[in-house]
């Protein structure tokens, strides 16, 4: 039996981080990165480790502010008002998730659109649906970006989308339209999912369900990317069965697939957002 390809993130982020070398080698200044963590969550920690070393692996300047769970949202929207004004600083990240007191929707709107790398504020969501230039959230770049490394052609096919969420799905959705695919979001009230998910040439699943996704959900030779990161027992399983690479002609693993992909965008938004800025293309 043949199995599915494996989609390796890791192979396309390493493509992306050489043409960033080359971007950088080129630029007669460093673009800076500032990243803020409230509290000491261990998935945060790792997170906010990992996106240091790699930006500093690159060469970008890059700094984290580390301050208590306690640490008032006052505080922190005063803190990112500075930033925002720092005129060396190009990109800004507040790692989620906030602590409960602190309403995150207020901190990411507080965020300058020219420096928003994580690309969620309202000014950046609309450049994203009217077409215009902006930064764009980075796990749905990574995934399209993914793709068309390994040459699928996104025009004209059928995409399905499981998952509507605003850090995945929706925007996703807003880049795949780009690329002139015909869109179908499905989630947890569709009715008749699998018969739904059945239809894509291409199936993005980012529900955060753990094997949700069988065979019998996916059209034989369809592309499958999985997006869901799940741990069980120790273990991380995405949100796709394994047995799907009996049918699918590719399949992201996890993890390396889509994961690698999401850090190697935030990278690329953070050269974008300091071309962007001192190019006067974004405010």
């Amino acid at each position: 039996m043949t199995l599915a390809q494996v989609l390796s993130g890791h192979e396309v982020a390493e493509a992306v981080y050489q043409e960033l070398r080359q971007t950088l080698q080129s630029l007669p200044f460093i673009p800076s990165l500032r990243v803020i963590r409230l509290g000491e969550d261990p998935a945060s920690v790792s997170y906010v480790r990992l996106k240091d070393k790699r930006a500093r692996e690159l060469g970008l300047r890059s700094q984290v502010e580390v301050y208590p769970e306690d640490f008032s949202e006052e505080a922190l929207l005063e803190r990112i008002a500075e930033l925002n004004e720092d005129l060396e600083v190009d990109g800004i990240l507040v790692q989620l998730p906030l602590p409960k007191h602190i309403r995150a929707e207020r901190v990411l709107e507080a965020i300058s659109p020219a420096k928003d790398v994580d690309g969620f504020h309202p000014v950046n969501v609309g450049r994203l649906w009217s077409g215009g230039e902006g930064l764009f959230p980075c796990t749905p770049l990574g995934i399209v970006r993914l793709l068309k490394h390994y040459g699928v052609e996104l025009s004209g096919k059928e995409v399905v989308v499981l998952g509507r969420s605003n850090i995945v799905g929706k925007p996703l959705v807003g880049l795949l339209l780009r690329e002139d695919a015909t869109v179908t979001v499905a989630h947890s009230r569709t009715r008749n999912l699998p018969e739904v998910t059945r239809r894509a040439d291409v199936l993005v699943v980012a529900v955060g369900r753990p094997h949700l996704v069988r065979r019998e959900w996916v059209r034989p030779g369809a592309i499958v990317v999985d997006v869901g990161v799940n741990r069980v027992e120790g273990k991380l399983l995405g949100d796709v069965h394994p047995e799907v690479a009996e049918v699918a002609s590719a399949l992201t693993p996890v993890p390396g697939g889509v994961g690698p992909m999401t850090v190697a965008m935030l990278m690329a938004n953070t050269v974008k957002a300091a071309l962007l800025r001192r190019n006067g293309a974004s405010r």
